[in-house]
């Protein structure tokens, strides 16, 4: 299989997709855990915050819903999170600005914020952010924190592909969903 994606500019290049509007914030330790559903055209999505940022973003079928989630309405960054993600899906949106807080270790939150910089439309395969994060040989530990990503679409792990070419596991409903992902960016319209 060939790339059909924009090749992966070097770490740090600005580009218009570039995660300018993504802000690395501390989780709110005090703060109590929200949560929202959308649906989406790959599954409804529970959106999960505190007071300042988004925390996680997960299938509702993957997840037990905690009693009494709080609504968009009365959750402010879960609600502006829901609207850039559905201007996403709709083809509107190209890079996110939300605060976000990643709650890893060190190096699962170093390569986080190197696949934040993947721009819409373009791939890299876990070796690229291996080289780029100058550990040539951490292709399978970069899988592996992509496979954490605790974000998804977000920081946009669907992104992420094998050194063939090919779409390696996808944690947020399997590989037709990366797949529609991909295809949204490459048509730049719904999926």
């Amino acid at each position: 299989m060939t790339d059909i994606y924009a090749p992966l500019p070097p770490a740090g290049t600005s580009t218009a997709a570039s995660p300018r509007g993504i802000v690395f914030v501390s989780a709110d330790p005090a703060g109590e855990r929200r949560h929202v559903v959308m649906d989406s055209p790959i599954g409804d999505l529970v959106l999960t915050g505190d007071g300042r940022a988004l925390l996680r973003i997960d299938l509702l079928a993957d997840v037990p819903l905690v009693p009494g989630a709080v609504p968009a309405a009365s959750a402010a960054v879960l609600g502006e999170a829901a609207g850039q993600l559905r201007a996403y899906f709709a083809g509107e949106r190209v890079a996110f600005a939300l605060p976000v807080a990643l709650e890893g270790t060190e190096f699962r939150r170093v390569v986080w914020r190197r696949i934040a910089e993947i721009p819409y439309g373009a791939t890299a395969t876990y070796g690229d952010l291996a080289r780029d994060l100058g550990r040539p040989r951490a292709a399978r530990a970069v899988g592996a924190a992509n496979g954490a990503n605790p974000l998804p679409i977000v920081l946009p792990c669907h992104r992420v592909i094998g050194a063939s070419g090919d779409l390696i596991k996808y944690g947020l409903g399997g590989l037709p969903n990366k797949r529609r992902l991909l295809d949204l960016e490459r048509a730049g319209h719904t999926a």
